[in-house]
């Protein structure tokens, strides 16, 4: 009995210290961001980077979009963002955690704070540049788009629900894309973030119809990228169920 609960301290101990949480100074403000790191070991190491929505926080979105659990060969880490950003109707004075959702506002802070992050783990890290990945949800999407927009020489897929890049994105670099858009959000209109389907398709050269695979469209776009448009009756939520194919398709891209 004895021995079985030495190990069972063991173990427990390893699943704690694998994980930790990081205060970087950008700009004289802290910044926060919680850092699992692998449970299987390997030379190089794949990277995932999550951004939650308005008003969220690195907490609540490591065990809401828990990518940990589901990609064990991988660097995951949970971005905390700032108040600052203004929602009518939600958050009109911007007191809530949010994100710049333009390439230029916000004075940039947010692409600064992704990019203190990414070169630290360089130096922590044997990290997979081949690998590189972003998950967001609603401002946290839109947040993954300013990235892909303005980092997608570094990104190798992203995948963005709930709300999308729209013109922002217009001409930025080709990199695989999973979208999301749920036909009953009733915070980001599904027909808005539709506009944007035509804009990805571009970016990613698609020309052709994409493939039915029940409630997501497949789409090959060049240099081995891939668009998967998913749809369902659901409302402004992540596709939690969906999280497993969604990091199986982040496994099957690397640059």
């Amino acid at each position: 009995m004895k021995l079985w609960f030495s190990l069972f301290l063991f173990g427990f101990s390893i699943l704690v210290f694998s994980q930790n949480t990081k205060n970087y100074n950008i700009d004289g403000t802290s910044r926060k961001a919680i850092i699992y790191e692998p449970a299987v070991r390997s030379d190089k190491i794949p990277v995932v980077f999550v951004f939650h929505g308005h008003g969220g926080n690195a907490n609540f979105v490591s065990r809401r979009i828990d990518v940990q659990n589901y990609y064990k060969e991988a660097l995951v880490i949970f971005m905390e963002g700032l108040p600052g950003r203004t929602v009518p109707g939600l958050d009109p004075k911007g007191k809530m955690n949010g994100w710049q959702i333009f390439t230029n506002d916000l004075e940039g802070r947010d692409i600064k704070f992704f990019d203190e992050v990414f070169s630290d783990i360089h130096k922590n890290y044997k990290v997979d540049d081949r690998k590189i990945y972003l998950i967001g949800h609603s401002n946290g999407a839109r947040f993954v788009n300013v990235l892909w927009k303005m980092r997608g020489d570094k990104i190798t897929a992203i995948c963005s629900a709930s709300a999308q890049g729209g013109e922002m994105i217009s001409g930025a670099v080709p990199l695989s894309v999973w979208m999301y858009i749920g036909n009953n959000d009733r915070i980001v209109s599904p027909k808005s973030q539709e506009q944007s389907i035509p804009i990805v398709k571009s970016n990613l050269g698609i020309t052709e119809k994409g493939k039915t695979d029940g409630d997501k469209t497949l789409f090959s776009g060049i240099g081995n990228t891939e668009l998967v448009l998913q749809e369902s009756n659901s409302g402004h939520e992540f596709p939690k169920t969906s999280l497993k194919n969604i990091v199986e398709f982040f496994q099957k891209h690397s640059k």
